[in-house]
């Protein structure tokens, strides 16, 4: 990080990593979520998934790509991008059917990475197997992501987030095995969570060395179990104070070594009951940095727990 930063942020990894700016490219695959088939689906979750960005899932993984990727390059003038397979648990798939739509993509000019969001308890051999076959055939690399929210296992139960810290351990432990980045989503003011919960999360975080974090600030959709709860105020999101005073301590007990993708959730304001407390991301995310240097605070200020700290009173 240089002296003017205060936490290694994505865009930078991405353009040291491949030397020019790269642009990722939502794809929607028609696929489901097992939480929502043999559950009642995350209390946050809207029908429409996280894919707000993205074309219809009807439209062929080719034409979204290319429709997406020549109005990115004219935009911008990009020449590098990355294929998103964003919305939903996109290897809630037969083996057979996940590797067609990767090697769709990956035939795609231009495209230099291949990103798979999906679940901790979505994640076995075969799947990665497919996309060790991908990256070795196509040269590219493979990204995967998975949604965590919270290492509080009490709080994935109350927001019916469908399963358990041991199933994200057991996740990132088998994608480690092969030569992927792995980035984990995470939402610091969950209803339940305290600030030692994301501090804690944090710490798991950097003994875990993981590649990436995506944060985000709780937004709450419209027609879910979470936006009733809001409603008719069960929960809370908490102030944006409070929230800045999370995303701050997360920082600081982050390994400086892992990358930042997000600090704050991003959706349309007509899909929410609530978000970002009325101001857009990037105002907050301006306000917020400003904080961080006026204090003197960084990423991995505080990242002094690891490595047998407690043997350096032996000296």
């Amino acid at each position: 990080m240089t002296e003017q930063m205060v936490y290694r942020r994505y865009s930078d990894f991405l353009k040291e990593k491949y030397k020019e700016k790269v642009y990722k490219l939502p794809v929607n695959l028609p696929v489901s979520c097992p939480n929502r088939i043999y559950g009642a689906g995350c209390s946050f979750c809207a029908e429409a998934g996280t894919g707000f960005e993205a074309m219809e899932n009807t439209v062929s993984v080719t034409k979204q790509l290319e429709t997406t990727k020549k109005r990115i390059a004219e935009k911008y003038k990009a020449k590098k991008f990355i294929a998103y397979f964003q919305n939903y648990t996109n290897t809630f798939l037969e083996v057979t059917q996940f590797r067609d739509y990767m090697c769709e993509a990956a035939k795609i000019s231009d495209i230099v990475e291949i990103a798979v969001s999906t679940r901790p308890d979505c994640i076995q051999k075969p799947y990665l197997e497919v996309l060790k076959e991908i990256q070795e055939e196509f040269h590219l690399a493979i990204h995967i992501e998975l949604g965590l929210q919270t290492v509080n296992y009490h709080t994935l139960d109350l927001i019916d987030r469908g399963h358990g810290l041991a199933e994200y351990l057991d996740a990132v432990a088998q994608i480690r095995a092969y030569d992927f980045t792995i980035c984990t989503h995470l939402i610091l003011n969950l209803p339940n969570d305290t600030l030692r919960d994301t501090i804690e999360t944090a710490k798991i975080m950097s003994a875990l060395r993981m590649d990436v974090v995506k944060l985000h600030s709780l937004y709450i959709a419209k027609n879910t179990k979470m936006g009733r709860q809001y409603e008719d105020g069960t929960i809370t999101p908490g102030t944006k104070e409070e929230y800045f005073q999370r995303l701050q301590a997360f920082l600081e007990y982050l390994s400086p070594e892992i990358v930042v993708e997000r600090l704050f959730s991003r959706i349309p304001e007509k899909d929410a009951v609530f978000s970002n407390w009325g101001t857009s991301w990037w105002k907050l995310q301006d306000e917020f940095l400003e904080k961080m240097r006026r204090e003197h605070s960084f990423q991995g200020k505080k990242c002094s727990y690891l490595n047998g700290c407690a043997l350096q009173f032996l000296k």
